[in-house]
């Protein structure tokens, strides 16, 4: 299963890079698009909406509701990410380098 979603996130990575406008991704045609072209505010502004939704759902304790407003936040998370010159794959580096770790250790090895 990991492998499949891997190849997922990697496959959505190379769709939403299409999106950039310096890979000529066509606001008028493509909400990713849009949101790329419009910066930061706009796909930043989308992320808290998402994240709030999801809260709500998952508050609401619907598992269809939740899977969905997951699935929005990460797709937004991925523009963001597209929009940095970022991966999934450093994400789930990231997570993997974590995984085993205490989360309180972890947390406290932060810098501030």
């Amino acid at each position: 299963m990991s492998k499949l979603n891997d190849t997922l996130l990697s496959r959505l990575a190379d769709t939403l890079a299409t999106r950039l406008p310096a890979n000529g991704g066509d606001p008028t045609t493509s909400y990713t698009a849009k949101l790329l072209a419009r910066g930061p505010d706009a796909f930043l502004k989308k992320i808290g909406e998402e994240a709030t939704e999801l809260v709500m759902a998952a508050k609401d304790g619907v598992p269809e509701r939740i899977v969905a407003e997951t699935a929005d936040l990460w797709f937004h998370s991925l523009v963001t990410l597209t929009y940095y010159g970022l991966r999934p794959e450093d994400v789930l580096h990231e997570l993997a380098r974590r995984e085993g770790l205490s989360g309180l250790a972890e947390k406290a090895s932060r810098k501030p």
